[in-house]
């Protein structure tokens, strides 16, 4: 499990509030966000959602409690299920005491709604690529710089088929038509009158009442209109 970094939270914060940033302080976060099961996701949208503090003048310490917030939020808890897991403490105090069910849900709704909480719910919404787009531009000109720069030929290669993969243009599939051709009503009674002619006109010129001539000038009839050659 790796654990927050300085220089990695420094980096991903706004810069007016990097200087606020020193070890003491990531070992405390460190130790707020620990558990086994939520660590790297509380780890991760605490990398991701950052940028979120440039919105107002957010405590640090707050930005964190709204991360643990959202991200049991995005577990599908309820309010109050991921209220608990974040700040357990708190709900201890208000059972000891006795603070009316009603009051509590009244406190979690509003800490729901607070501006930090929303904004962070907004982020959660956006993929994590688009939130860090500035991220792959910088790994990629990292990459373009090692295909050209490095000393090791190995490196230079990993690099060029780094960039080769992501850069990678989309497949083009085949895109396959499947044409029926539908008849009209035209056309079935012109096959059908057509069909009915050429009968009739082979029994006449078997029975010698047509010759070839006058049945190659022979007309055909659809719904009142001729048709000839």
């Amino acid at each position: 499990m790796a654990l927050l970094d300085v220089d990695q939270f420094k980096q991903a914060l706004p810069e007016k509030t990097r200087k606020n940033i020193d070890p003491a302080l990531v070992n405390k976060i460190n130790t707020v966000l620990a558990d086994p099961d939520m660590y790297e996701t509380y780890r991760e949208n605490l990398m991701s959602y950052a940028h979120v503090m440039q919105e107002g003048k957010f405590k640090l310490t707050s930005y964190v409690d709204a991360v643990k917030y959202v991200s049991q939020k995005l577990t599908n808890k309820t309010n109050i299920a991921a209220f608990s897991a974040t700040f357990p403490d708190k709900m201890q105090g208000w059972a000891a005491r006795a603070v009316e069910p009603k009051d509590q849900a009244s406190y979690i709704t509003a800490y729901h709604k607070s501006k930090l909480v929303q904004l962070l719910l907004e982020q959660s919404y956006i993929p994590t690529w688009i939130i860090n787009q500035d991220l792959y531009q910088k790994a990629l000109n990292t990459q373009a710089e090692l295909m050209t720069t490095a000393r090791s030929e190995k490196v230079r290669s990993d690099a060029a088929n780094s960039i080769l993969t992501h850069l990678k243009p989309p497949e083009t599939h085949k895109i396959e038509l499947d044409i029926g051709v539908k008849e009209d009503a035209a056309i079935t009674a012109l096959r059908e009158t057509t069909m009915a002619l050429v009968a009739k006109q082979k029994q006449l010129l078997q029975s010698g009442t047509l010759n070839a001539k006058e049945v190659a000038h022979s007309a055909i009839v659809i719904e009142g209109e001729v048709n000839r050659d």
